[in-house]
């Protein structure tokens, strides 16, 4: 009997630690996004992430919605250093200082490539020729942890004052807004093309 959901021995080795990790990898991980909005919350989360797991941020998500003014970046350029020192002290959130004086500085960048080439949609997928990367990795080797492509947006971003952009966020963040796909091979959570 079929229920929509991948079962636990298709999906992606990764995605069955908790349901949360599932529920975003059914319904997000790998999915294009071409939101802004959407792609700066992600960039901003994937940064976050350095040095923890992505369960850690998933769980941290929706706090992170509220307190980062639902991850508006025109309003997160104006964070003054009340707001900086509150987010700090918020344990809803990674309370890393170079992280929030980050989301400021990367919220200024992704402005101005905004201003530059009209979104950051467009710049990001500008990269894939608008199409998404498909890999299907074996269940037994899973996705690399970063790739050239990952490695010239990395430096890119940098050029461009983003901050918590080294190749391997970069990767992790191609994933998750599916500019690449990297569900392994046979999960039911691919999406036809």
């Amino acid at each position: 009997m079929t229920t929509g959901t991948p079962t636990t021995d298709a999906r992606c080795p990764w995605a069955d630690s908790s349901p949360g990790m599932r529920a975003y990898h059914d319904n997000e991980w790998g999915v294009p996004s071409h939101d802004d909005r959407h792609l700066f919350e992600l960039l901003v989360l994937e940064g976050a992430q350095a040095g923890l797991s992505w369960a850690t941020i998933l769980n941290k998500r929706d706090h992170y919605r509220a307190v980062l003014d639902g991850f508006d970046p025109v309003r997160i350029v104006d964070y003054d250093e009340w707001k900086l020192e509150a987010l700090l002290a918020d344990p809803g959130i990674v309370r890393n200082r170079l992280k929030v004086r980050g989301t400021v500085r990367n919220a200024r960048a992704f402005l101005a490539v905004q201003e530059e080439v009209g979104s950051f949609d467009a710049y990001l997928w500008g990269w894939v020729g608008g199409n998404p990367v498909v890999n299907r990795p074996a269940r037994n080797t899973g996705p690399p942890a970063r790739t050239e492509l990952s490695d010239r947006i990395s430096m890119d971003l940098k050029r461009r004052d983003f901050t918590f952009v080294g190749s391997t966020i970069v990767y992790a963040y191609l994933q998750a807004v599916g500019v690449v796909d990297d569900h392994v091979a046979g999960c039911p959570a691919v999406r036809p093309a």
